[in-house]
């Protein structure tokens, strides 16, 4: 076992994070290649996307929940293996709906892993500032994984064909796991409690029914859309009766109220913006200026390097100076700036005027927000709690961004429609998300100054 258990934990948490990222990233870089091969429509393809998407972020709470009561290197371990396994079938799958069914498998045991990994961390460090400095590399391997996910994804893809952006991750997992094995002390179940199954079912239903009504909008039609959101509202109702009845809810109300209850929406709004701007950046880049994907994940860069210098280096000194709030407001407010700088971007524009200063603003302020909000969820939780609300923090990022994907786009076509082009749409998206993030830091910022000035607490 190695002297230092902190560091090694920390170290393989964020090794697994990044795997984790790599994998979403270079699973999208492959999706052309899988349409030739397999053979899938355009319709049916988004689902090696979405169907990941739907159940990993369906089952989050689930997974932090179990994660609790089996132990979160336990849960951690389950969750691996089954992602291993999962991406294998993925890898020699033989139809589409074989790679469809291996993808909704692989999301589902992905949901295990991030609530055990911040469980770990927050366990590992109790120490504020060495908590908050753990967290932030912790959350700069979220961003260095997806921008290699870009590169190997292309890679791979050309060197060897798509179904090795599934299979590389079975290898490189078992390495993992056996290192997790050795060098992580195992963690104490919780003893004489249930999994919550009523809560589990209702919560995972209404978060599956909201993800896949504003991802499917468009193809569903409005209809089918309004019974799909129905359904969401009517679990989550049913989720917030048996929570208030059981004796041992799955998430327990002080999880949701009060000050935290403001920094999981403004977690959800850095969601949202997050993926809203990679996503409409993307597009401006290559259907207006006309980049190459290839070139277009390259013009990224500077903004993931800035992403990942902020959350490692800048939020270790600052969060223990001003407080998690606080950073949470100066990382909303950087969010809003880079918001409208895109919200200028012009059918002639270049990349050095239009795009660069508006990207590497908001991944500085993605950069301050996720360790700032990653403690404020987590901060005073009992060990035993720490999976859900690990769960809770990144559910929150899924949440967002699958929404705000969704009423972006929506947001995007109007513009286009009432503009006549293509950036008046996009221009209106980034305006909209400025506002958001306006919105979030002022009442993040009401809500500190109402309360007594944050420190980061001991757990």
């Amino acid at each position: 076992m190695p002297q230092f258990r902190p560091v090694w934990s920390l170290t393989l948490a964020s090794v697994a994070q990044f795997l984790l990222q790599m994998n979403f990233a270079s699973a999208n870089v492959a999706l052309p290649a899988i349409r030739s091969d397999l053979g899938f429509d355009a319709a049916t393809l988004q689902w090696v996307v979405t169907g990941y998407a739907l159940t990993y972020g369906a089952l989050l709470l689930l997974g932090g929940r179990f994660g609790d009561l089996v132990g979160h290197r336990r849960s951690l371990l389950i969750g691996l293996v089954a992602f291993a396994l999962s991406a294998l079938a993925g890898g020699v799958a033989v139809s589409g709906g074989m790679l469809i069914g291996a993808r909704l498998a692989q999301g589902a045991s992905a949901a295990m892993v991030p609530p055990a990994l911040l469980a770990l961390v927050t366990g590992a460090y109790v120490e504020p500032a060495a908590r908050a400095r753990a967290l932030g590399i912790f959350q700069g391997s979220t961003a260095a994984g997806a921008a290699a996910g870009i590169v190997l994804g292309g890679f791979l893809v050309q060197a060897a064909g798509w179904r090795w952006v599934l299979l590389v991750n079975t290898p490189l997992v078992a390495v993992l796991i056996a290192a997790i094995l050795w060098g992580v002390p195992p963690s104490m179940p919780r003893r004489g409690t249930r999994l919550d199954i009523a809560g589990g079912l209702t919560a995972t239903g209404a978060i599956a029914a909201l993800i896949l009504g504003v991802t499917q909008a468009r193809e569903s039609g409005a209809a089918m859309t309004a019974v799909t959101l129905a359904v969401a509202a009517a679990l989550a109702a049913a989720f917030v009766v048996v929570e208030r009845r059981g004796s041992d809810p799955m998430l327990p109300g002080e999880l949701v109220r009060g000050e935290r209850a403001v920094v999981l929406v403004a977690n959800l709004i850095v969601g949202l913006v997050l993926a809203g701007y990679v996503y409409f950046v993307s597009l401006y880049l290559q259907l207006v200026l006309g980049y190459s994907p290839l070139m277009t994940g390259l013009a990224l860069f500077p903004a993931t390097m800035t992403g990942m210098t902020f959350s490692m280096f800048v939020s270790g000194r600052l969060l223990p100076a001003i407080g998690e709030r606080w950073q949470g407001v100066a990382s909303l407010v950087l969010l809003m700036v880079g918001q409208l700088w895109l919200a200028q971007v012009r059918a002639d524009g270049t990349y050095l005027v239009d795009v660069l200063g508006g990207i590497l603003f908001t991944a500085a302020g993605v950069g301050l927000a996720l360790p700032a909000l990653s403690v404020a969820v987590t901060a005073g939780v009992a060990p035993h709690r720490r999976g859900v609300a690990g769960a809770l923090f990144v559910a929150g990022q899924q949440i967002g961004g699958a929404i705000g994907v969704a009423v972006l786009v929506g947001i995007s076509a109007a513009g286009t429609a009432a503009g006549g082009s293509l950036v008046a749409g996009y221009g209106l998206a980034f305006l909209s998300t400025a506002v958001l993030a306006l919105i979030g830091a002022v009442t993040l910022g009401i809500t500190t100054v109402r309360g007594r000035r944050s420190q980061v607490p001991q757990a």
